[in-house]
């Protein structure tokens, strides 16, 4: 659950959060929430969220006027669920860059189902896909899993945040300061020492020997590539 996606849901609804909250829980997505578009966001600046469910009627603003802040501010994938069902509304949350509408009152599994295609929708976007195999490891970004030879490995949540910033890019170097901004997007004084200690315990789990990686190499003094990657 600690690497699970987490969804953001901003509705100014306390009911409709408790509904969504739980249908998520259940779901093992991660979840926060907020009431306005203020909240919102704050609570993406303080927990960068990969999915976010957006009210358009919010108390404070309305969510279309929301939506290109919060594309400057996030890579998260926008899905609207909304009570307006007007073919312009949706039409213009599509174009403002929402991935897909979903109208009040929504059936909670297809809800689920629009999630997945979310998240899958945002991967594509950062131009990776969803799932990576890479000299006898699995790496599913999507559930938020990583398998050794068929065997699940625990990573922590900033373990797997750097494995899958490899992994959307598979056989491409990534530089040390994209993986920090990546890992640690809040932190002004992101030390290069700290990502070196992320990949040694990293390799601790998914190589064959440590000493010699074949997953997970450096390119010296530019970042790490994700090498095998089918």
């Amino acid at each position: 659950m600690s690497n699970a996606p987490l969804v953001l849901i901003v509705d100014d609804e306390p009911h409709i959060r408790r509904l969504l909250h739980g249908t998520l829980t259940r779901a093992e997505y991660r979840v926060t929430e907020a009431g306005s578009a203020r909240q919102a966001l704050a609570e993406m600046e303080s927990n960068p969220p990969d999915v976010i469910l957006l009210d358009l009627g919010l108390p404070d603003r309305d969510g279309l006027e929301l939506l290109p802040l919060i594309h400057q501010k996030s890579k998260a994938a926008v899905l609207i669920v909304s009570a307006r069902d007007a073919t312009d509304e949706k039409v213009a949350a599509l174009d403002l860059g929402a991935i897909d509408y979903v109208t009040k009152p929504f059936d909670t599994e297809e809800l689920l189902a629009r999630v997945r295609v979310a998240l899958r929708s945002r991967l594509v976007a950062d131009g990776g896909r969803s799932l990576i195999e890479a000299g006898g490891v699995t790496i599913d970004l999507v559930q938020r899993r990583i398998h050794k030879n068929g065997q699940e490995v625990h990573l922590t949540p900033k373990e797997f945040m750097v494995v899958a910033e490899l992994a959307r890019f598979p056989g491409r170097v990534i530089t040390h300061d994209k993986l920090l901004a990546a890992v640690w997007p809040n932190d002004y004084e992101r030390h290069i020492e700290y990502l070196r200690v992320i990949v040694r315990n990293i390799r601790q789990k998914l190589e064959d020997d440590a000493a010699s990686p074949t997953v997970i190499v450096n390119e010296l003094g530019v970042g790490y590539r994700l090498m095998g990657a089918s």
